[in-house]
């Protein structure tokens, strides 16, 4: 047992000279290299899901599927043919930000030309075989089909539910999943080659419109929609809109689909985050057309709490060999934690929320952070160090303080070094900080 130390990063921020207008899956090889070569031995990445039209990484399509977005087209087999086009199409580059509607509709427009001439070939191979096998593509590939045939309207939406569609258009979603998860698993290989941890996200719920509860609307009650409540950040708490998980009827399917969800992801991470973790003990919940303020935890009854979630993540624990970190942030009961505890799953430790809020707010020392836990300064959807110090400086002046750092009004490039290298020092076992 060691501690380790590593980046997180959205792969879509990690664009280089050679990608198409956004980070690609091999884009990480030379980050999992430049790892390697500093000591660093994790990698933590957002969901890769397939998303669709929408940018949102954490609203997907399918809880199976990775976004082709993400593809390193410049690597594809059968490629030769493509290459004007596809140097062509490295101008997406230039723009200052990720230009995503534009880039995906050019892969789309190209991957689907491209599947004509390649197919054929695909077919020959005994790895397609094998890989279309798989009982998720084949539901997921309708869906595909279906929501392009009716303009990318939502499920409850459509007109067409044709089950008769054309056996190219299924195979050209199932060909560009196969591609997909042979360029994400082979990162994980070049990866475990070099010593390097890829962490992944797996998003505690999922989109409405997506394969997933088209396919299997008995597993989710659409008549809720998770949240959460008002709290000091948010004073009118916050409207998701996802689904709630039916969890006695998944329960009763021996919890099939989190298993198979969990078993393809682990061709691709060795580690993942595990997201909102207090919502499989309890979750908001929010009527059909209410305001988060009228939501509700279900399950309603506080001691089912523990005894519901310790069942999920006994039952996680055992689907999968991905080690779990949870994401246990925001007011989350003591008792969750001891259950995390027991099971020996980390827990995220924000240093400037790790306080003693029940007494004089004063800021936890870092040497006494659990071991069984994750230090970081931020989160990927929390502002960075820089911008909460400028703009909270007598917190950042009791917290510079807290660390024996001299405290600067700015955050001088010596003081954030100061910083981080406390963070990389605490007693959590994992130590993962943004690039």
């Amino acid at each position: 047992m060691k501690r380790h130390h590593g980046i997180a990063l959205p792969l879509f921020s990690i664009r280089n000279p050679n990608s198409h207008g956004i980070g690609e899956f091999l884009d990480l090889l030379p980050l999992i290299s430049w790892c390697k070569q500093i000591g660093f031995d994790v990698i933590q990445l957002l969901p890769l899901n397939d998303s669709g039209h929408d940018p949102s990484p954490y609203s997907a399509h399918s809880a199976m599927a990775l976004h082709p977005i993400y593809l390193s087209l410049g690597a594809l087999p059968f490629i030769e043919s493509y290459k004007e086009e596809l140097e062509a199409m490295k101008s997406c580059n230039s723009s200052k930000r990720v230009r995503y509607h534009k880039v995906l509709e050019a892969k789309e427009a190209f991957l689907k030309r491209y599947a004509k001439h390649a197919l054929p070939h695909f077919r020959k191979m005994p790895s397609y075989h094998d890989f279309i096998q798989q009982e998720w593509l084949d539901g997921y590939a309708r869906y595909k089909v279906l929501k392009e045939e009716n303009h990318e309207l939502p499920w409850w939406e459509w007109k067409n539910t044709s089950t008769i569609l054309p056996q190219d258009a299924l195979d050209y979603h199932k060909l560009v999943q196969y591609l997909c998860f042979e360029q994400l698993s082979g990162v994980k290989q070049a990866a475990s080659d070099a010593g390097v941890f890829i962490k992944g996200d797996i998003p505690i719920l999922i989109n409405r419109d997506s394969a997933d509860v088209w396919q299997h609307p008995e597993l989710f009650d659409l008549k809720l929609a998770a949240g959460a409540p008002p709290d000091y950040y948010a004073k009118e708490g916050q409207y998701w809109g996802f689904p709630l998980y039916r969890w006695d009827v998944l329960e009763q399917a021996g919890y099939s689909w989190w298993q198979k969800r969990l078993v393809v992801a682990q061709k691709l991470y060795h580690i993942y985050r595990l997201d909102h973790l207090v919502g499989f003990f309890r979750i908001w919940a929010i009527p059909e057309g209410k305001k988060a303020t009228e939501g509700y935890f279900l399950p309603h009854e506080q001691n089912l709490w523990i005894p519901q979630g310790e069942k999920i993540l006994r039952m996680m624990l055992q689907s999968s060999c991905m080690l779990p970190i949870g994401e246990d942030l925001g007011e989350v009961p003591p008792s969750v934690r001891n259950t995390m505890s027991h099971l020996g799953i980390c827990g995220t430790k924000v240093m400037r929320w790790e306080r003693h809020w029940d007494g004089d707010k004063s800021f936890i020392q870092p040497q006494d952070y659990i071991p069984l836990s994750m230090t970081t300064l931020s989160t990927h959807d929390s502002e960075p160090l820089e911008v909460w110090w400028d703009n909270n400086a007598d917190e950042a002046e009791r917290f510079a303080n807290s660390l024996n750092i001299p405290y600067t009004p700015l955050l001088h490039p010596e003081t954030r070094q100061a910083v981080l290298h406390a963070s990389h020092n605490t007693a959590s076992l994992f130590h993962i900080n943004l690039l």
